[in-house]
C-alpha cells in the first residue's frame, strides 16, 4: 500500500448550509414532533475526560463501572479471541489496561450509544453489530490516509444510520417504508423515505449527531452520506467529503463480511468514492483481509 497524500484543512463556517437545514426541518417540517435523544451523562463525561490533555485511566474505569452492563460488555470484549489471553480478563482496570484508552472509548461509546436508542424490531436486529463494524471499518482506512482523523473516522460510522431507529421510534409506518426501501431497486433508500414520510435517515440522524455535540464534519457527513455528487463540490469541506467516501468503503468491507448482497450504491459509485480518495481495489481487498478478525471481535451480547 502506498502512502495517501495529505488532505488540505477543510474551511470553517460558523453556520453552514447544513446547519440551515436542519434549523428548517425542525421549526417547520415533519420532525418537529420527533424525538431527539440528549446525549447520555455518561458519555458527557466519557468525553469530558479524554478531552483532558492526560486523561485518568482511573477516571474512565470509573465511568466504566458506573453500569453493570456497560462494565461487562467492556470485560466481554477484553475476553475476545481477538485478543487471545491466556487468563481472563476479570475487572473493568484490567480490560481497560489491556484494550488501551481509546479502544475504551470507542467501546463505552457505543455502548452509551445503544442504551440510548432502543430498538425492538426484527428488521433491525443486528443493527448495532453493523454499526460497530462500520465504525471499525473506518477508523482502520482512516490510518491508511493521512490526514484523516481515525477518532473522528470512528465516531462518524457509529452514526452513520442512526437516523433509523430514530425514525422507527418516532414515525408511524415507518417499519413498512423500510422493508419498501430496502427491497427498491428503481430509486434510492432516501427517496423512498422521502416519499412516504417527507424526511430521511440522513436529516434525521445529523440532527441526533448535533444535538449530542459531535464535531461539525461528522453530521454533515452523516446528513450527506448518501449524496455521491459532493466529491466536486468545493463548497463542501474536504473532510466532509472524505468521509462520506471512506463510509461507502466501509459500508462495502462490513457487507462483504456478513454475507450481504453487493449494495446498489457501491455498483453505482463505489468507483468515485475510491477515486476520491486514491485508493485501489487491490488495497481494498487487503483491508478486507485485515478486518476480518477485528469484525469477528464483534459480539455485542444481551
Amino acid at each position: 500500500m502506498h502512502p495517501k497524500a495529505p488532505l488540505k484543512a477543510p474551511p470553517t463556517a460558523p453556520v453552514n448550509d447544513t446547519d440551515r437545514e436542519l434549523d428548517q426541518a425542525l421549526a417547520c417540517g415533519p420532525l418537529r414532533d420527533i424525538v431527539i435523544p440528549p446525549c447520555p451523562e455518561l458519555l458527557v463525561a466519557l468525553r469530558r475526560e479524554m478531552d483532558q490533555a492526560d486523561p485518568d485511566p482511573a477516571v474512565i474505569a470509573d465511568i466504566a463501572g458506573r453500569d453493570v452492563a456497560m462494565a461487562a460488555s467492556l470485560i466481554r470484549t477484553a475476553n475476545s479471541p481477538y485478543y487471545a489471553r491466556s487468563r481472563a480478563v476479570t475487572s473493568v482496570n484490567e480490560a481497560l489496561g489491556l484494550l488501551g484508552m481509546k479502544m475504551t472509548e470507542k467501546l463505552l461509546s457505543a455502548f452509551l450509544l445503544r442504551s440510548s436508542i432502543r430498538i425492538n424490531s426484527p428488521l433491525l436486529e443486528h443493527f448495532w453489530e453493523t454499526s460497530t463494524r462500520r465504525a471499525m471499518a473506518m477508523h482502520y482506512i482512516a490510518r491508511q490516509l493521512y490526514g484523516v482523523d481515525p477518532e473522528l473516522a470512528y465516531t462518524c460510522g457509529l452514526f452513520y444510520h442512526v437516523g433509523i431507529p430514530i425514525l422507527m421510534q418516532g414515525v408511524r409506518g415507518y417499519s413498512g417504508t423500510l422493508t419498501e426501501a430496502l427491497a427498491r431497486q428503481d430509486r434510492s433508500f432516501t427517496a423512498t423515505e422521502n416519499a412516504a414520510h417527507k424526511t430521511d435517515h440522513a436529516v434525521v440522524g445529523a440532527l441526533v449527531a448535533r444535538t449530542w455535540r459531535l464535531p461539525t464534519p461528522i453530521y454533515q457527513a452523516v446528513r450527506l452520506h448518501h449524496d455521491f455528487t459532493i466529491f466536486g463540490t468545493e463548497s463542501i469541506p474536504a473532510q466532509t467529503r472524505t468521509l462520506v467516501a471512506m463510509a461507502l468503503v466501509a459500508e462495502k468491507l462490513v457487507a462483504a463480511h456478513e454475507g450481504v448482497q453487493e449494495q446498489k450504491e457501491w455498483v453505482a459509485f463505489g468507483a468515485s468514492c475510491l477515486s476520491y480518495l486514491n485508493v485501489s481495489d487491490i488495497e481494498v481487498d487487503a483491508w478486507s483481509d485485515a478486518l476480518h478478525a477485528l469484525f469477528e471481535s464483534v459480539s455485542l451480547g444481551p
